[in-house]
C-alpha cells in the first residue's frame, strides 16, 4: 500500500552512513616483533613522523572496539616514547572508512548504566590524551568519519580530509537513542559554535568534507586522484598520507599555525555569545524545536542539550561528567534499545539470505508510468540498470519520464550529481508504448491498476514476448500473488514486489513469495531491491501480505473514531503524540481514500467481521464525492499547492454526521483511543508471525517502522510487546473486546506470551 514517508527522528535513519568499500592497502612495515601480534592497529616511522594505520580485519568498517582501543593505546604509548618521532599521522587503510563509530555490541554488553558510564569515561580519557599530546597528531580522513570516529578526529590537533562523496563527518548517535559520549558534546561546540554543534548532534546528519572545511571541522582538503598503477582509491589514500605527513612536519616546524587568527565575523559572534541571555535563548529555541518534532518521546536530544549547556555554563569538568552519566543512562533506556534493534534489523535486511541469483538483472522493464511506476524507474535508472518504462498513453508516459527527470535534476540543483551525470543516467531510460525490446528483459515489474483482470491481461501479454528466464513481479499492495500467478505459464517466475510511495523516499520493499515461487526468483528480486538501495523484508503470500494487513484494521478503527466524534486534527494529535511520525488522518489522505476503501472491502471479505470497525461506507461516500485524499486536493484535509499548512475539510462533517456513532465512555479516553489503534495493529502483526506470513519478528518490526511509520521509539510491534508486556496488552484488549467484540480478540501467540512472561520475541 502506498505509505507516507516517515518524518521525525528516524526519517534519516539509514545505513548509508555505515557503508564502506571493502579492501585494504597492503604495505611492507618495518615494525618491532611485538607489533606483529596486533591485528587492528599498526604503524611505521617515516623520518620523524609516525604513521598509524587502522584496519579492523574481516570488516568493511573500522569501529572503536575494545581491541581497537587497546591496540591504539599501546601504539600511542610506543610512539610517544620514541624520541625520533616528532609528530603523528592517523589514517585508515580502508578506502571508504576512517572510523564509523563505536562498537554498538560493546555498549550492549554492559549490564547497567554505571558500566556504560565507565566506558564513556575511558573514551574521554583516551581522547584527552590525544588532545594534550606533546607531539602533534594529524587525522587523515578518507571515507566515513562518524560518531566516536569524529570524536577521535576532533581531539587531534589537525584534520586533513579527501574531497570525495564518500568522505562524510557526523554524529549519528542520536539515531540510536544515544549521545556523543567520548567528549563530542564538549569539543564540538567549541570547534563549530553552538548552532552548528546542535544541528549536527540533534539531527545526526552527515556533513560533506567541503562543508566541514567551511564549518571549521576540517583544516585542509585533498582532491582525490584518478587511476594509475594502482586503483583510484589506493592512490588517493597514498596521496592523503603524503599530504598529512607534510602537514605534521609543518606543524612541528611552526610553518602551520594551529591557532588561526579570528576574522571580524568570528569576533562579533564570540562577543554576542558571551552574553548569557543570548545563550539561554539558543537553548530555549533548540529545546522547543526538539519537543515539537519528537513530542518528548526521545530522551537523547534533550540530554544532548543538557550536556552542552552544562559544559558551556559550568565548565569542562562538569560538562564531561554530565556527558558520561547521561550516556550511561541513555544506553539503558527502552528507546535506545528500540532504535539499536532497528539498526541491527536494517543491517540484516540489507543482506540477501537467498543467495546469489543465477543471472543478474541488467534490463528491467516497468509497466505503468504512474506515480509508482515512475518512482520504481527513478530508483533503478541511476544504478546502471537499463530501464524500460512502458505506458499505454503518450501523456501518461511523458508524465512518468518527467518525474524521473525531475528527481535527477533536483539532485543536480543540490550538487549531488553534475548535469553530465544526470544526462548520462537518463540515457539508461527508455520510454515506450509497446512491448518492443521486451525480449531482452530480465525482469518486468507491473505497476498497473489494482484489478485482478487487468493484472492477468498484462501478465499474459508479457509472457508472450519475454525470454524464459524473465521474472514477472507485481507491485500490488493487497492482491494475493497466488491469484495473479494463476494466469501464468511459469508461476515459479512470479513474485510480489510491494514498493511504498514516494518510492525514492521510502526505504522499505516488501517482497512476497508464493509456494511456487522459486528460490532463484526470490534471490533475484532481493538483489534488485538491494541495488535500488532498499531495506527488504520477504513475506509469505496472503490477502494484504504483512504491511497492508497490519495497517487495515488500524485504519478501520480510525474511521470508527471519526464516527464517534473525533475530528482529523484530534486523531492526528493522538497518533503523533504516541510516536507515529504521521497522524492517522493524514495517513489515510496519503494512502488515498479510494485505495483505503478498496483494501478495506477486499480484506473484509478475506478475514470477515474481525476486520470490521468503522463503517466502510464512510470512505466510499467520500470517494463518490471526489474526496480521495491528497492526490485529489482534498481528503480529511484540504490541500493547496505551495501551502504546508492544511485545514480540515468541512465536507466530511456532513458525512460523519450521517454515520455518527455514540462513543462508549468506558473506552473513549484519549489513552483508550490510542491503545485501540495500536493494539489492532500489533495483534495483526503477531498473528502474521503465528500464521507464517512473517519469517521472524525482526522483519516484522522493520516492515512496520520503515513501511508504515510505526513509532520508531517503540522499535516495532514485536519489540513493543516485549517492552510493554504481552499480559498488559492483552488486559487492555480484553476491555475493548467487551465493548467491540472480536475486533479486539487477542491472537493465540499473543496469549502464549501473556501467559508466560519468559517468552520474548527478541532475546
Amino acid at each position: 500500500m502506498s505509505g507516507v514517508r516517515a518524518l521525525g527522528v528516524l526519517s534519516k535513519f539509514t545505513l548509508r552512513r555505515y557503508a564502506a568499500t571493502l579492501g585494504t592497502s597492503h604495505r611492507s612495515f618495518s615494525v618491532a616483533s611485538a607489533m606483529l601480534a596486533r591485528t587492528h592497529v599498526n604503524y611505521e616511522v617515516k623520518g620523524d613522523v609516525a604513521v598509524i594505520r587502522m584496519n579492523a580485519p574481516g570488516s568493511k568498517v573500522n569501529t572503536l572496539s575494545i581491541q581497537m582501543q587497546n591496540e591504539m593505546t599501546e601504539v600511542m604509548e610506543e610512539v610517544m616514547g620514541n624520541n625520533a618521532v616528532q609528530s603523528v599521522v592517523l589514517i585508515s587503510s580502508k578506502p571508504g572508512c576512517f572510523i564509523a563509530g563505536a562498537d554498538i555490541n560493546m555498549i550492549q554488553a554492559c549490564n547497567n548504566a554505571e558500566e556504560v558510564t565507565k566506558l564513556s569515561q575511558e573514551g574521554q580519557k583516551m581522547f584527552e590524551k590525544i588532545e594534550k599530546s606533546p607531539k602533534p597528531i594529524v587525522a587523515a580522513i578518507n571515507g566515513s568519519c562518524l560518531g566516536g570516529g569524529l570524536e577521535f578526529a576532533i581531539a587531534c590537533q589537525y584534520r586533513v580530509a579527501t574531497k570525495t562523496k564518500k568522505t562524510v563527518l557526523g554524529t549519528p548517535e542520536v539515531m540510536l537513542g544515544l549521545l556523543p559520549g567520548a567528549g563530542g558534546t564538549q569539543r564540538l561546540p567549541k570547534m563549530v559554535g553552538l548552532p552548528n554543534a546542535f544541528d549536527m548532534m540533534l539531527t545526526g546528519r552527515n556533513i560533506r568534507a567541503d562543508k566541514a572545511k567551511k564549518m571549521g571541522l576540517i583544516d585542509q582538503l585533498v582532491d582525490p586522484l584518478g587511476p594509475g598503477l594502482k586503483s583510484p582509491e589506493e592512490r588517493t589514500i597514498d596521496y592523503l598520507e603524503e599530504v598529512a605527513i607534510e602537514c605534521a612536519r609543518g606543524i612541528t616546524s611552526k610553518k602551520i599555525q594551529l591557532t588561526k587568527p579570528k576574522g571580524t565575523m568570528q569576533k562579533v559572534t564570540d562577543y554576542i555569545m558571551g552574553f548569557e541571555l543570548v545563550r539561554n535563548q539558543i537553548y530555549k529555541t533548540v529545546k522547543g524545536k526538539v519537543m515539537k518534532q519528537s513530542k518528548g518521546l526521545y530522551p537523547a536530544p534533550l540530554k544532548i542539550i543538557d550536556c552542552v549547556k552544562t559544559g558551556v555554563e559550568q565548565g569542562p569538568a562538569a560538562g564531561y561528567l554530565a556527558e558520561s552519566q547521561n550516556f550511561g543512562q541513555l544506553a539503558k533506556t527502552s528507546e535506545s534499545a528500540a532504535l539499536i534493534g532497528l539498526y541491527h534489523g536494517q543491517v540484516a535486511c540489507k543482506k540477501n539470505r537467498f543467495g546469489t541469483p543465477q543471472k543478474d538483472v541488467k534490463t528491467l522493464a516497468i509497466l505503468g508510468a504512474g506515480l509508482m511506476g515512475a518512482g520504481i524507474a527513478q530508483v533503478t535508472v541511476d544504478k546502471g540498470v537499463h530501464t524500460v518504462l512502458k505506458d499505454t498513453t503518450v501523456p501518461g508516459l511523458a508524465r512518468g519520464e518527467q518525474q524521473v527527470y525531475k528527481g535527477l535534476n533536483d539532485k543536480t540543483k543540490k550538487r549531488s550529481i553534475t548535469s553530465f551525470e544526470r544526462d548520462s543516467i537518463l540515457s539508461n531510460l527508455t520510454g515506450q508504448l509497446d512491448y518492443s525490446g521486451f525480449e531482452k528483459a530480465d525482469m518486468v515489474i507491473e505497476a498497473v491498476f489494482e484489478d485482478i483482470n487487468i493484472k492477468h491481461a498484462v501478465l499474459k501479454e508479457v509472457e508472450a514476448v519475454v525470454p524464459p528466464h524473465c521474472i514477472f513481479a507485481s507491485n500490488t499492495s493487497a492482491l494475493p500473488i497466488k491469484e495473479i500467478a494463476a494466469a501464468s505459464k511459469r508461476p515459479d517466475k512470479v513474485i510480489g514486489m510491494h514498493y511504498f510511495s514516494p518510492v525514492d523516499k521510502m526505504q522499505l520493499l516488501e517482497i512476497i513469495t508464493t509456494e511456487q515461487t522459486s528460490k532463484d526468483t526470490t534471490a533475484s528480486a532481493v538483489a534488485v531491491g538491494l541495488k535500488q538501495g532498499k531495506v527488504i523484508i520477504v513475506v509469505g503470500d496472503g490477502p494484504g501480505f504483512y504491511t497492508t494487513r497490519c495497517l487495515a484494521p488500524m485504519l478501520a478503527e480510525a474511521v470508527r473514531v471519526f464516527q464517534e466524534g473525533a475530528d482529523p486534527k484530534k486523531l492526528d494529535s493522538l497518533t503523533t503524540s504516541f510516536g507515529f511520525p504521521v497522524g492517522a488522518a493524514t495517513l489515510i489522505d496519503e494512502v488515498g481514500i479510494d485505495v483505503a476503501a478498496h483494501v478495506a472491502e477486499d480484506l473484509g471479505k478475506a478475514f470477515g467481521s474481525r476486520f470490521g470497525g468503522g463503517n466502510v461506507e464512510v470512505l466510499k461516500t467520500m470517494v463518490d464525492m471526489g474526496i480521495k485524499g491528497r492526490k485529489s486536493g482534498k481528503g480529511c484535509y484540504i490541500y493547496q499547492p505551495g501551502l504546508k499548512s492544511k485545514e480540515v475539510n468541512s465536507e466530511i462533517g456532513d458525512i460523519l454526521e450521517k454515520y455518527k456513532m455514540a462513543p462508549n465512555p468506558a473506552v473513549s479516553s484519549d489513552s483508550d483511543v490510542q491503545y485501540r489503534l495500536i493494539t489492532r495493529f500489533v495483534n495483526e502483526a503477531v498473528l502474521c508471525l503465528q500464521e507464517g506470513i512473517l519469517a521472524n519478528p525482526l522483519e516484522g518490526d522493520i516492515g512496520a517502522v520503515f513501511g508504515l511509520g510505526f513509532p520508531p521509539c517503540l522499535g516495532g510491534p514485536f519489540r513493543f510487546v516485549d517492552t510493554f508486556g504481552a499480559d498488559n496488552l492483552v488486559a487492555k484488549m480484553r476491555r475493548f473486546e467487551a465493548v467491540y467484540g472480536n475486533h479486539f480478540t487477542p491472537c493465540q501467540l499473543l496469549l502464549d506470551h501473556a501467559n508466560d512472561p519468559s517468552k520474548k520475541f527478541h532475546k
